[in-house]
């Protein structure tokens, strides 16, 4: 418990001593990093990719047409 205690007291100190102008500088940098279109693309690529490799179900490919109304589907990696 005392660790915890000296941890916060110098993590206090630290930050104050920092102040207020290094704060407003940090968070500055957050919003624009974050708001930054680039990064929105690379998160939303890694969501897809997230997605596509927790997805259970089998991609369909089709395999042949029986007729014009009818086509067998396979997943890819049958083919």
């Amino acid at each position: 418990m005392m660790r915890l205690l000296i941890g916060v007291a110098a993590g206090y100190v630290l930050g104050t001593k920092a102040g207020r102008a290094r704060y407003e500088q940090i968070s500055r940098t957050t919003k624009a990093i974050v708001g930054s279109p680039a990064t929105k693309k690379v998160i939303e690529v890694g969501r897809q990719r997230l997605s596509d490799s927790l997805n259970t179900q089998p991609r369909l490919e089709p395999l042949e047409a029986i007729d014009k109304d009818t086509t067998i589907y396979v997943p890819r990696d049958r083919k």
